[in-house]
C-alpha cells in the first residue's frame, strides 16, 4: 500500500512539474499576438482566483487567523513571482526566464545565513557557487551579456519574489496555528488577482486578442485554448497536484520531482517555440539545477528546534507550499 501511494505521489509530483513547466510555453504566444505581459498575469491569477473561490470559502476562517500571511502569500508568491516571470519571457527565452528564477533556493540559503545569521553546510555553499556559474552560461557573460539586460533582471526579480515566497511558507506551516496550504493557495490567488488589477488595469486590454488566434512556432491556436490551459492547467491543477503530492512523498523527493519544471519548459519551449539554445547554455542550465538542488535540500546547521526556509526539509507545513514554484 505504502508503495502504491508513493508511485501515486511521483506521478502527481510530475504531473505539477509538467503543469507549471508549460505556463510560459502558452503564455508567450498571447503576448506576442499583442496583450501585455501584466494582462496575461492578471487574466491568469484572476481566472485561477474564480475557480479557487470554493476553496476560500471553506478556509474562511484564515482571513481572521493568518491575514499577514495571506497578503504576503498574495504579493510575492503569487503577483510578484508570476508577474516578472511572464515580463522576463516576453524579452528573453522561456527555459533562461526559469532557470535564472530557480536561483531562489540559493538566494533563500542566504537569507539563512546573513539575515537569520543561522551556519548553512558547505554542501549548501557549494551549491550556491555551482548556481552563480551555471547562471554565468546559460547568459553567455563571454559574449557581452547577449540576451537583454531588462529581461534578466526580471527573472532575478521573480527569483528574489520566490525568497519571500519560500520564507512565507515556513512561518505558515509550522506550529499548532498552521495554515492550510490550499487555503493559502486560494486566499493568495485572490489577494494576487485583486493587487494585479491596480497594476495591470485589464479595463484597458485588447480583448479581441482572445477571440483571435496566436501563433506557436508557425502554427495558429486558438488564444482562448491557450488561456485555458494558463488557469486550468498550469496553475490551478499545477498548484493542487504539487500539494497533494508532497503530502504523499517525502518533502526531498518531491522537492527533486520539482527541479523538473525548469528542465520540462525548456525541452517544451525548444519543441513548441523553436527557442534553441546553445550548448554551453544547455550546459549551464544543468549545473544550475543541480546547484539550486543543492542549495535546498542542504540541511543547515541548527540546532532542531530552530526552524528555517530549508532547515531539514522535515516540516509537514514547511515545504508543502514550495513544490510547484509558483514562478511559472
Amino acid at each position: 500500500m505504502h508503495a502504491q501511494g508513493r508511485s501515486a505521489g511521483l506521478g502527481l509530483a510530475l504531473l505539477s512539474a509538467l503543469a507549471f513547466g508549460g505556463s510560459g510555453v502558452a503564455a508567450k504566444p498571447l503576448i506576442e499576438a499583442g496583450l501585455d505581459p501584466l494582462h496575461v498575469v492578471w487574466l491568469r491569477v484572476a481566472g485561477a482566483a474564480l475557480v479557487m473561490l470554493p476553496v476560500a470559502w471553506r478556509h474562511r476562517d484564515l482571513v481572521l487567523r493568518r491575514p499577514v500571511l495571506l497578503l504576503g502569500f498574495g504579493l510575492l508568491a503569487v503577483a510578484g513571482v508570476q508577474a516578472c516571470y511572464f515580463a522576463a519571457i516576453s524579452r528573453i527565452p522561456v527555459g533562461v526566464a526559469l532557470l535564472v528564477e530557480y536561483l531562489a533556493p540559493a538566494l533563500v540559503l542566504g537569507w539563512v545565513r546573513f539575515v537569520q545569521r543561522r551556519p548553512v553546510t558547505r554542501a549548501a555553499a557549494v551549491g550556491v557557487v555551482l548556481a552563480v556559474g551555471g547562471l554565468a552560461c546559460v547568459v553567455e557573460v563571454w559574449s557581452g551579456l547577449s540576451f537583454d539586460v531588462v529581461g534578466l533582471l526580471l527573472a532575478l526579480g521573480a527569483a528574489c519574489c520566490q525568497v519571500g515566497y519560500f520564507v512565507l511558507s515556513d512561518q505558515g506551516g509550522d506550529g499548532e496555528d498552521a495554515a492550510d496550504p490550499l487555503g493559502v493557495i486560494a486566499y493568495g490567488l485572490i489577494v494576487g488577482a485583486v493587487l494585479l488589477t491596480i497594476v495591470a488595469r485589464p479595463w484597458g486590454m485588447d480583448w479581441q486578442v482572445l477571440g483571435g488566434d496566436a501563433v506557436m512556432n508557425g502554427s495558429s491556436v486558438p488564444a482562448w485554448l491557450l488561456l485555458g490551459w494558463i488557469v486550468l492547467i498550469a496553475t490551478v491543477i499545477a498548484y493542487v497536484t504539487g500539494v497533494v503530492s508532497v503530502r504523499m512523498l517525502s518533502p526531498q523527493v518531491a522537492g527533486v520531482v520539482a527541479c523538473l519544471e525548469a528542465v520540462i519548459a525548456t525541452v517544451l519551449a525548444w519543441v513548441l517555440l523553436g527557442e534553441h539554445l546553445s550548448a554551453p547554455q544547455i550546459i549551464g542550465g544543468g549545473v544550475v539545477l543541480f546547484g539550486a538542488f543543492i542549495a535546498q535540500s542542504s540541511t543547515p546547521k541548527a540546532p532542531p528546534s530552530s526552524s528555517g526556509p530549508v532547515a531539514g526539509g522535515s516540516g509537514d507545513g514547511t515545504t508543502v507550499l514550495q513544490v510547484g514554484s509558483a514562478a511559472a
